[in-house]
């Protein structure tokens, strides 16, 4: 219960939480168990209460605007929380597949993950960019939700591999949703990941797919994957021979792989992974048909 028990012939006062646009929250009391939005925003000190919308989080984490007159109960759950801003409208985002409202035409990285119910310090937020790299979104930088369409945005964490027993979730999240079939394996304390049945360009090697071993350096993703290695040995398919740069090769998982030394110069630390590590073998692959 949130209410406080009256003392003295007193009404009991209910509590509740009140955040502004950087959800920053503070506890305020009210005397109705039953507010309306317009109380709420009366609550927040805010005024004109119409230029004002009060915003509810629900038990699934998303918001709901609450109309001016419209009933919120406060005696359910605890104490609840309440965000009041200026704004004449809504703009919809999806989460970490939570569909949101937020009453702000942009909304920060912080409180992105704030949203998320992600701890800031360990987590990265990333905007989802169709035909394109994901972004990712720092806790100062502000996204324009005002754009066509819907935008999209998830959260991974902040994290290296080292301790961890699989890939980081923005990693598996993009194999998962390109269909990659693949196995994160260790072996003599490196750590890959098998990409199996890859497919190659149709009609320019000896097979139309192969396994791809990735391996993930210590410190990934901060520090970048370099070189990618195929099962079975690669030729092209109109001469025989081996492209460029692939004759040495890898024992790894009991097998023997062809290594194809394509060195990575360049790495963004928070931006790169897997996503543009499998982009960088398509375009090698492509390159050496």
């Amino acid at each position: 219960m949130s209410d406080t028990a009256p003392h003295h012939g007193r009404p009991a006062r209910y509590k509740v939480e009140i955040g502004d646009e950087n959800l920053n929250f503070r506890t305020v009391e009210i005397d109705d168990p039953v507010p309306t939005g317009r109380q709420l925003i009366k609550a927040a000190g805010a005024h004109p209460v119409e230029d004002y919308v009060a915003s509810a989080f629900m038990p699934d984490g998303t918001l709901e605007d609450l109309r001016l007159d419209e009933l919120f109960d406060l005696r359910e759950r605890g104490v609840e929380r309440v965000i009041v801003v200026r704004t004449d409208r809504s703009f919809r985002f999806l989460i970490d597949g939570k569909d949101m409202e937020w009453p702000k035409p942009v909304v920060s990285g912080l409180v992105l993950k704030r949203l998320a119910g992600v701890d800031p310090a360990r987590h990265d937020v990333y905007q989802e960019i169709r035909g394109a790299d994901d972004v990712l979104v720092r806790n100062t930088d502000l996204v324009d939700l005002t754009k066509p369409g819907v935008e999209r945005f998830f959260t991974a964490v902040a994290q290296t591999t080292e301790g961890l027993s699989a890939l980081p979730p923005r990693d598996a999240t993009y194999l998962e949703a390109r269909g990659l079939d693949h196995t994160v394996v260790d072996e003599g304390g490196h750590r890959g990941v098998i990409l199996h049945d890859f497919l190659l360009p149709p009609g320019r090697f000896n097979v139309p797919s192969a396994d791809v071993l990735i391996l993930l350096p210590p410190g990934y993703p901060d520090c970048a994957p370099d070189m990618f290695y195929c099962i079975p040995c690669l030729t092209i398919a109109t001469t025989g021979a081996e492209p460029r740069a692939t004759q040495a090769r890898l024992a790894f998982q009991g097998r023997t792989w062809q290594r194809w030394s394509r060195h990575n110069s360049e790495w963004r630390p928070g931006i790169d992974g897997l996503h543009t590590m499998v982009k960088r073998v398509e375009r090698a692959l492509a390159e050496a048909a």
